[in-house]
C-alpha cells in the first residue's frame, strides 16, 4: 500500500454554525490515512461541543493565537503527514478530494503543490456556481493578474515549507496567494481537473469583508513578487473592490424615492467594472483562453536547466499570413529569434545560466498577426499571431524534426529538436 499520511488543519474561531459540515467533509473522505487537526483560537460558541462529538477521530487544540495564519502554521509544524492542507472552518472539501491529491503526488515526485476545481456555495451550503477563475497553472498570471487557485482544493508537500518557509503571518487576506507564488517559483504545481472543494460565500465571510484594506494588501503582495508597480491585477482587484464599495455606499445614501434610479446606476457601474476586469484578464498576458497568442506574449517559468522550448502552430490563412517571425527576450535580454512557415513548430533556445538561475520572465514579440474580422473570416476582433501548445524547460532531446532554425542572442544557430516538457509545466492553454 505505502499510502502517505495526509494532514488537514482547520483554523477555527467561533464558527460553530458551520464547523460540523467542515468536519464531516474531512472525516467522510474515502482515503484511509488522514490526520485531522483543529486549531481553535479559544471559541466561545458551540464549536468545542461539536468537536467533542468527534473525539478520537481528530486532534483538538484550543488556545489564543495571533490569527488565522498563525493557527495554520502551528498545525503544519505539528503535522505528521507527508502531504498537508488547510480547510477553513466555514468551507468544505468534496468526496474523493484527498485521494485525487495523493494520486497526483504519487505520479510526480517533484510536485510542490496540487489544486483542482471547486464550487462557490451559499450560507446554507447550496452550490451557487463553479468557482469561475480556476485554470491550469500559469505562473505569470499568478504573479501579475490574480489568484485563480481555490485554496479549498489545494494540497502541499510538507517538505516544501522547510525550504520556502510557512505562511506569512503578516498577511490577513493574501496568505494563500503568497504561498502559491512562493511554491510556484521553486516547484512544479499541478492542476487536477476534478471538483475537490467549496468556498462558502456570505456577507460577513472574511474574504468578502476586507474592502480597501484587502485591496492594498493584495497590491503590495503583487509588487513584492513581480517587477511592476501597477500590474494588471491592480485593475482587476481594484475595480472589483471599489465598484462593490461604491455601490454599497450609493445604496446606503439613496433616499427611498430614488431607489429605482439608484439600482440602475449600480447595475451600470458593476457592468462597466466587470467588462473592464474581463477584458484585462483576457488580454493582459497576451495568451487567450483558446490558445491563441497576441503579438506580444508574456510568460514566466521557475528556474530551469538553461534550455527552453516554445511549441505551437501557425494556421494557414493564405495571403493574410504565410509566415511568422518571433523575437524572444528573457529578463530583458534577447535570447532567440525564429522564422517559420505555416504548420506546427517547436522553437528550442538556450537561456544563459545567469538568467535561468532565478525566476525567468519571457516576452515573445511577433512580427505578423491577423484580425479575423477585418479579413472576413469571423467576427473575432482580436489580434492573433500564432497558437501556443506549450512552453517550458527542456527535459530531454530525442529525434530531430524539421522545425525552424533558431538563432540565440549571439547569432549562433541552435538545433530544434522534438523534446519533452519538464514535469509540472502545464499546457499553456487555459
Amino acid at each position: 500500500m505505502n499510502l502517505p499520511l495526509v494532514t488537514i488543519v482547520t483554523p477555527s474561531y467561533n464558527q460553530g454554525r458551520f464547523i460540523r459540515a467542515t468536519i464531516e467533509s474531512v472525516l467522510s473522505q474515502d482515503y484511509p490515512r488522514i490526520e485531522y487537526i483543529i486549531m481553535d483560537g479559544g471559541s466561545t460558541d458551540e464549536t468545542a461541543g461539536i468537536a467533542s462529538e468527534y473525539a478520537g477521530r481528530l486532534l483538538w487544540f484550543s488556545e489564543k493565537d495571533r490569527g488565522q495564519s498563525h493557527a495554520i502554521n502551528k498545525g503544519f509544524r505539528m503535522a505528521k503527514g507527508e502531504i498537508v492542507s488547510w480547510l477553513n472552518s466555514d468551507d468544505v472539501i468534496l468526496p474523493g478530494a484527498v485521494a485525487h491529491a495523493v494520486r497526483a503526488f504519487q505520479r510526480n515526485a517533484q510536485l510542490g503543490a496540487v489544486y483542482g476545481e471547486g464550487y462557490q456555495i451559499d450560507v446554507n451550503g447550496n452550490v451557487k456556481t463553479r468557482f469561475p477563475y480556476t485554470e491550469p497553472f500559469n505562473l505569470w498570471k499568478l504573479v501579475y493578474l490574480w489568484d485563480y487557485i481555490l485554496q479549498q482544493t489545494a494540497y502541499f508537500r510538507r517538505s516544501v515549507f522547510d525550504e520556502i518557509g510557512f505562511l506569512d503571518e503578516s498577511l490577513n487576506w493574501g496568505m494563500d496567494w503568497d504561498i502559491f507564488i512562493r511554491i510556484g517559483k521553486r516547484y512544479p504545481i499541478e492542476y487536477i481537473p476534478e471538483y475537490m472543494g467549496s468556498i462558502r460565500e456570505y456577507d460577513d465571510a472574511k474574504s468578502f469583508a476586507g474592502g480597501g484594506k484587502r485591496f492594498r494588501e493584495l497590491t503590495q503582495l503583487m509588487r513584492r513578487h513581480g517587477s511592476r508597480r501597477y500590474p494588471p491585477g491592480y485593475i482587476t482587484y481594484g475595480l472589483d473592490t471599489y465598484s462593490s464599495m461604491w455601490c454599497k455606499r450609493l445604496q446606503a445614501w439613496t433616499p427611498r424615492w430614488l431607489e429605482g434610479p439608484s439600482r440602475r446606476v449600480q447595475r451600470v457601474l458593476r457592468g462597466a467594472a466587470g467588462a473592464i476586469v474581463d477584458r484585462t484578464a483576457g488580454t493582459a498576458q497576451g495568451l487567450y483562453a483558446d490558445g491563441w497568442a497576441a503579438p506580444e506574449l508574456n510568460y514566466m517559468l521557475r528556474p530551469g536547466s538553461g534550455a527552453a522550448v516554445l511549441a505551437g502552430s501557425l494556421p494557414d490563412f493564405g495571403e493574410a499570413m504565410r509566415e511568422q517571425r518571433l523575437k524572444i527576450t528573457c529578463n530583458g535580454v534577447v535570447v532567440a529569434q525564429a522564422e517559420f512557415p505555416c504548420g506546427e513548430f517547436q522553437i528550442r533556445f538556450e537561456v544563459p545560466p545567469q538568467l535561468a538561475s532565478g525566476t525567468v520572465t519571457f516576452r515573445i514579440g511577433a512580427a505578423n498577426w491577423i484580425v479575423p474580422s477585418r479579413i472576413g473570416l469571423s467576427k473575432d476582433s482580436r489580434r492573433l499571431a500564432y497558437m501556443v501548445k506549450s512552453f517550458g524547460w527542456v527535459r530531454e532531446e530525442s529525434h530531430p524534426s524539421d522545425t525552424p532554425a533558431v538563432s540565440d542572442s549571439a547569432g549562433a544557430e541552435a538545433r530544434s529538436d522534438r523534446i519533452e516538457i519538464a514535469p509540472g509545466v502545464s499546457d499553456s492553454r487555459s
